[in-house]
């Protein structure tokens, strides 16, 4: 998949104003990229849940009948962050994990547009003109509350009067029985089809961001990933941290979470792995960098390691808004400064605690470990 800022393809010889976007005859400048004609659709994509995996789908075959590029456009910041950051919903995925996924789900082109004030400025037709002239959209996939424009006025029937072709995916939802927790998914029409259906023993949701971030802050991992279709993972570079942790014999891996704060928060059972630089998970990664005998407990998936995960502001340090996810591993002993690691979320313990001083933190810390290492035996028991 290629990654295009979008500032890098509408620099000259074209230009977009407040009201309208332009080519610049004038210009001598004929470096652009040039992309390839695209069916498009655009949004947040924040989680890549199944109502994304839908769209994407979509695009993926329109591309393929028309013989054109899968292409997807997205927001950072999203438009939230810049309005209110610390008011803003905490992100499922940063960037770099959106780019994976929305490669791994087949999109050939992704463009990543700064959500500034200029952009925000555009006016509908401007935006369109962006689409048409310099993105070479043929078509659009978008869902049915997409909106666009510094006035909103832009939606799927300007676009369709503009010229271009659009289709409207319906809502996503999913329909789950109580009785057995069987779960399987449609689409709906409108909001009326997102509400319980007559049988008070089955309803209907809107598979949404939204509700993947409640099911994470309420520890219910299960139900998170049904609607995301994978496990939950957090990747993330090992940075320098404060050292408290390994002055209570438990040392931590603090990795670098790149987002204003995290979906989830407390402790939590994880396993990790070791990823290289196109972010392959590297066979036996951590294994390979541990101190002779000390190297680790295995994790529930290959090649990975178990920890046990804080993700909070640590209450008991009293170190503010400070996010942090840190990883304890168990018998193990390596450097693992500037590596790229992936955590996946496997079970939730409970939501962080205060604890009066660090004597106390740390028989707190022990206890989380030895419930957390017993829990993963129980998964590995016959």
């Amino acid at each position: 998949m290629n990654t295009y800022f979008l500032e890098q393809l509408i620099a000259p010889p074209f230009i977009i104003l407040a009201d309208k976007a332009v080519n610049s005859a004038d210009s001598k400048d004929n470096s652009l990229t040039e992309l390839a004609p695209c069916v498009l659709t655009i949004g947040n994509f924040d989680g890549v849940h199944l109502g994304h995996q839908a769209m994407l789908a979509k695009v993926r075959a329109l591309a393929d009948e028309r013989q054109l590029s899968a292409a997807v456009m997205i927001f950072e910041p999203q438009p939230r962050e810049f309005f209110a950051p610390q008011k803003a919903p905490a992100r499922l995925t940063n960037l770099a994990e959106k780019q994976a996924l929305l490669a791994e789900y087949g999109v050939d082109t992704l463009i990543v547009a700064s959500f500034d004030s200029d952009f925000r400025a555009l006016s509908a037709t401007a935006f369109a003109d962006l689409l048409a002239l310099r993105l070479k959209v043929k078509a659009l996939v978008l869902g049915d509350d997409f909106r666009f424009g510094h006035d909103r006025t832009g939606d799927s029937q300007f676009l369709q009067n503009y010229g271009l072709q659009v289709t409207d995916l319906h809502t996503i939802t999913d329909k789950v029985s109580t009785n057995n927790q069987a779960a399987d998914f449609d689409t709906a029409k409108n909001d009326s089809a997102n509400k319980a259906t007559a049988d008070d023993n089955n309803e209907s949701t809107r598979i949404s961001s939204t509700r993947v971030r409640d099911l994470l802050l309420a520890g219910n991992i299960e139900q998170a990933n049904r609607l995301l279709g994978r496990d939950y993972t957090i990747m993330g570079t090992v940075v320098s941290g404060d050292k408290i942790g390994r002055t209570m014999d438990f040392p931590t891996a603090n990795i670098d979470l790149n987002r204003i704060k995290p979906a989830l928060h407390g402790i939590f059972a994880v396993d990790v792995v070791r990823l290289n630089k196109q972010g392959e998970v590297i066979i036996n990664g951590l294994s390979a960098l541990a101190a002779e005998g000390q190297t680790g407990v295995p994790g529930l998936r290959a090649h990975s390691l178990f920890g046990t995960a804080s993700v909070g502001i640590r209450p008991s340090v009293n170190k503010g808004d400070n996010w942090r996810l840190e990883v304890h591993f168990p018998n193990f002993k390596a450097d693992l400064y500037n590596e790229t690691l992936q955590v996946r979320f496997l079970h939730y313990l409970h939501g962080e605690r205060h604890y009066d001083g660090l004597e106390a933190l740390k028989k707190g810390i022990h206890q989380d470990v030895a419930d957390l290492l017993a829990w993963r035996e129980e998964q590995l028991a016959p």
